[in-house]
């Protein structure tokens, strides 16, 4: 797939098992389409889908589950811990792969569109997405939720950017939609040592972006201050692009830090954690674990687990596996409930295994495909395994010589040297595959029909492009492994290793490891 989108609906039920396969299998249903995460909630009554695929079956799909939710939903009936004005709370879009924002908000517009005209909902458009400036903030659109909706279509200034406005009887069943297309959403909820939502709140307001109502006096009792059109007045809270409230989930029996992180590129989820953990100590609580909803980036949590170990003063050259799994203890993922990356990572969601099946496979598999009749993999292949290897040695001296006692003073040198030896080895294993793949293209090349001149043309071009490539990545494997060698160089030159005399390869002879 060439562009990929994600789309991360939230539907008003989290209680009724049926009703969510009902609406989920339709989503399965599309050609291309790969659901990724269901995640239900009791006390919110909410369910938050994640599906993915290419932009035209996204949005085939995601029409498809609006529609059969507006069937099995009565809004008229819900009752929820989570703000919601429609059977299909939200639905937005996420530019994943070889797509731009500019380009999925356009396809959320046309989504919008097709959903008010086609099945009579009122729809919304927000963030990337939104039609006027005031509707960016879906805080904004949902205001007086599904409760207030009748007033709000009423109203001039909030009429819906498609679809009805009015509160009719299918309208009153559905409620209304909010469209949107926006950077990644991590959903992300911590978990506290009390019951009691107005702290969990208090705590929320410090770190959400918006923060909370300014007082009189700076006392949580004084009058509220207003600006001079009668808006209240607000301290900005500590995290930047990070929205959040408190409140009690009667499931686990305590209240939760509820946020959602919108750019987890200027807030990650490990700063959000800390600061929680340091305002919950200033009022006597304690965070004992959190939550992830839904899925998240691969990025995000390599991150976090690079974050803890530094703290830890440990090198965080090691494998995405390890940093997984420091993260996950760290953050507390795992309280209530096991956190399995395989399906909470979204890159592992949608890895096409069959894509690697080289450094996927064992090495008396590899071995024994490299000798068979197969002219791949060859060379190239194996030659990037190697390098891979040697980097990995490399990587592991440092790792070593980072945790020695007594080199404490130099844990972070080690530490660099090691997380660069990482870099390189995962670079020279990406092109073990790559290197067959580039090799059967030009096999591929050699086998296009040649039975007119055009043929003969297009034969002749696909022929050289595919033997540029197959040189070129050999070449890389070259270029990386030599590259590579200067994760090696240092040692035991250039780093000194006081109080102990001993250069760190001798930690690798016998007796010394």
């Amino acid at each position: 797939m060439d562009q990929i989108i994600e789309c991360v609906p939230n539907f008003s039920e989290g209680n009724q098992p049926e009703t969510i396969r009902q609406i989920t299998e339709v989503i399965q249903s599309v050609n291309q389409v790969r659901l990724i995460d269901v995640d239900a909630g009791q006390a919110t009554n909410r369910t938050v889908v994640t599906f993915v695929g290419p932009p035209e079956a996204v949005c085939e799909a995601a029409f498809l589950a609006v529609r059969k939710a507006a069937q099995l939903i009565d809004m008229r009936k819900h009752q929820g811990a989570h703000p919601r004005f429609g059977a299909t709370d939200v639905l937005p879009l996420v530019p994943v792969k070889g797509i731009s924002m500019e380009e999925t908000a356009s396809l959320a517009r046309q989504l919008a569109q097709r959903i008010g005209e086609e099945l009579q909902i009122p729809v919304y458009c927000y963030e990337n997405a939104a039609l006027e400036e005031k509707r960016r903030n879906l805080a904004d659109c949902r205001s007086g939720e599904y409760e207030g909706l009748s007033q709000k279509l009423s109203d001039p200034d909030w009429q819906p950017d498609f679809g009805p406005a009015r509160f009719d009887e299918k309208v009153a069943r559905s409620g209304a939609t909010a469209v949107s297309a926006r950077n990644f959403l991590v959903a992300y909820n911590i978990n506290l040592n009390t019951t009691s939502t107005r702290w969990a709140n208090a705590i929320a307001f410090d770190l959400r972006e918006k923060g909370r109502v300014k007082r009189e006096g700076g006392t949580l009792t004084g009058k509220p201050l207003k600006n001079n059109q009668g808006e209240p007045l607000f301290e900005p809270g500590l995290l930047k692009g990070v929205k959040g409230i408190g409140w009690y989930i009667e499931e686990y029996g305590i209240a939760q830090l509820s946020f959602n992180i919108t750019d987890i590129t200027r807030t990650t989820i490990h700063q959000t954690f800390e600061a929680a953990c340091q305002r919950a100590e200033i009022r006597g609580l304690r965070v004992t674990g959190s939550q992830l909803v839904g899925v998240v980036p691969l990025q995000a949590m390599l991150d976090a687990g690079r974050y803890f170990l530094h703290k830890q003063k440990r090198s965080a050259g090691v494998s995405d596996e390890a940093l997984i799994k420091i993260a996950v203890k760290s953050l507390g993922l795992d309280e209530l409930g096991p956190f399995d990356p395989k399906k909470k990572i979204i890159e592992y969601l949608i890895e096409d295994k069959d894509a690697r099946p080289l450094i996927n496979s064992s090495v008396s598999q590899f071995v024994e495909n490299t000798a068979s009749e197969s002219p791949a993999p060859g060379g190239g292949s194996v030659s990037a395994c190697m390098g891979a290897m040697g980097a990995a040695l490399g990587s592991m001296v440092a790792n070593l010589s980072a945790h020695k006692r007594g080199w404490e003073a130099q844990w972070e040198t080690f530490a660099q040297w090691a997380e660069k030896g990482k870099t390189f080895q995962d670079q020279l294993l990406r092109l073990v595959d790559e290197d067959t793949r580039a090799f059967n293209a030009i096999l591929s090349a050699f086998q296009l029909p040649k039975s007119t001149d055009q043929e003969k043309q297009d034969r002749r071009t696909a022929i050289q492009k595919a033997t540029r490539y197959a040189i070129e990545v050999p070449l890389k494997v070259m270029e990386l492994s030599y590259q590579s060698m200067e994760v090696m160089k240092p040692w035991p030159k250039q780093v000194t290793l006081a109080p102990f005399p001993m250069p760190a390869w001798a930690l690798l002879q016998p007796g010394r490891r």
